[in-house]
């Protein structure tokens, strides 16, 4: 049977797979959350464009959809216009259905309208990356299956098609509003659900958020570590991020 071109034994299989979910993580949290839908730093061209990429290659996911539904979560929180409130829809339709009401919600044109401004409209984003959402992923399978082999192959994808819908949409959108630790009495029932956001590139500390939705850091205690954070201060040492706003320590 075909192992694939790199070969990998099972643990390098495992930790491939890690690593490109991770970056895809990378991209959501630090391009679509902390630049695109709240201008909390600004990216170089070369970096921005990289992670646009990266998510229209991995996921399919439209910059302008993903910003619009996650800033009207913020404008009507908890309400009954929340896209994914726990609190409204309950917490397994949430943690278990996020790809379903992500998808509801961002075909609305109402919403991409009003809440999707000022997202890329270049010559890619009108003529490949929007038209063509479903191009990248399928580039992506038959990628993997040349790289790690046919099941191997079609394993990692199917890792990858699941990574982003049950991590943020199920995960964050739910379990970040329905358990988990407080810092902050935001008029919201959002939830840091570990102090140390790694996993979910910082996401995971999504009360801290709520309180400063305008921070490109999302840790604020001590004991509080958000990777995405690490990644955009190196991305800032090296002249690629400009940081515009951060939450004060408290």
């Amino acid at each position: 049977m075909f192992s694939g071109i790199l070969d990998l034994p099972w643990w390098g299989l495992v930790l491939a797979t890690l690593g490109l979910t991770h970056v895809t993580i990378a991209s959501v949290t630090i391009f679509l959350h902390r630049h695109q839908a709240h201008r909390a730093l600004e990216l170089h061209p070369l970096v921005s464009h990289f992670f646009r990429f990266w998510l229209w290659f991995t996921t399919g996911m439209v910059t302008r959809e993903w910003v619009a539904v996650h800033r009207k979560h913020h404008a009507k929180c908890e309400t009954d216009h929340d896209p994914h409130s726990p609190q409204v829809l309950g917490i397994n339709s949430v943690l278990w259905g996020g790809l379903l009401l992500y998808r509801s919600e961002s075909s609305k044109p109402e919403t991409i309208a009003i809440y999707g401004r000022g997202t890329p409209d270049d010559w890619l984003e009108r003529n490949l990356y929007a038209p063509y959402n479903g191009f990248g992923i399928t580039i992506m399978a038959l990628l993997n299956i040349a790289l790690f082999g046919l099941v191997p192959g079609i394993l990692i994808f199917g890792v990858q098609m699941a990574w982003i819908p049950f991590w943020a949409a199920g995960v964050i959108n739910g379990i970040g509003h329905w358990w988990g630790y407080r810092n902050f009495a935001s008029p919201d029932q959002s939830r840091n659900i570990l102090p140390w956001g790694i996993l979910i590139g910082g996401e995971e500390l999504h009360n801290n958020h709520h309180a400063y939705a305008g921070s490109a850091r999302l840790s604020n205690k001590w004991y509080e570590f958000d990777i995405g954070w690490a990644y955009i201060r190196m991305l800032a040492v090296f002249g690629l991020a400009q940081i515009k706003n951060v939450a004060p320590r408290t």
